[in-house]
């Protein structure tokens, strides 16, 4: 008995019991992002567009690049953050690299370790199957890479962690 598309998409609790009806509509999205900015974006980026994850503190209106899709998130500080937006993103598209800004080691925003949002990162990419490492870049080398026109979408957040800014380069999907 050939089990159909539908009924394999229920039964992994993608789709409701309810898309088995023959008149039901096709599931149009199987990723948990549903901001339809966000998405149209992404849909008109390709292997090698990045999107920047900014935090509450970057400066997203003065750096942002010149091909940049800007969409706010910081609706309060801590809604929405990072994380979530990260989390999000790795559900629907592929991730070939990762850099964050590289903490000042001297002066009143001083870090002797790794912010502790990089550890959340770390977990979430390699539960995405990334194979890479976070890649530290120099703070204004990354308002630089941030600003390029390479940068498809600029989505700022209202995250309070500092140095939680990410630059993800979309990835190839693999075939199968």
């Amino acid at each position: 008995m050939e089990v159909s598309r539908r009924e394999l998409l229920r039964s992994a609790g993608v789709l409701p019991a309810a898309a088995l009806s023959p008149t039901a509509p096709a599931a149009m999205l199987r990723t948990r992002l549903l901001h339809p900015e966000i998405l149209a974006a992404l849909g008109r980026a390709g292997h090698g567009s990045k999107v920047l994850i900014a935090d509450g503190n970057y400066p997203f209106s003065t750096t942002l690049g010149p091909r940049a899709e800007l969409v706010s998130l910081n609706l309060m500080p801590g809604v929405v953050g990072c994380v979530p937006v990260l989390e999000a993103l790795l559900g629907a598209i592929p991730v070939e690299a990762a850099e964050v800004m590289q903490y000042a080691t001297s002066g009143p925003y001083a870090l002797s370790a790794d912010p502790p949002i990089w550890a959340e990162y770390r977990r979430l990419l390699k539960e995405a199957e990334f194979e890479g490492e976070l890649q530290p870049i120099e703070r204004f080398a990354y308002y630089e890479a941030a600003g390029a026109g390479d940068v498809a979408l600029t989505i700022a957040t209202a995250e309070t962690a500092i140095y939680a800014n990410l630059l993800l380069t979309i990835g190839v999907v693999k075939p199968g």
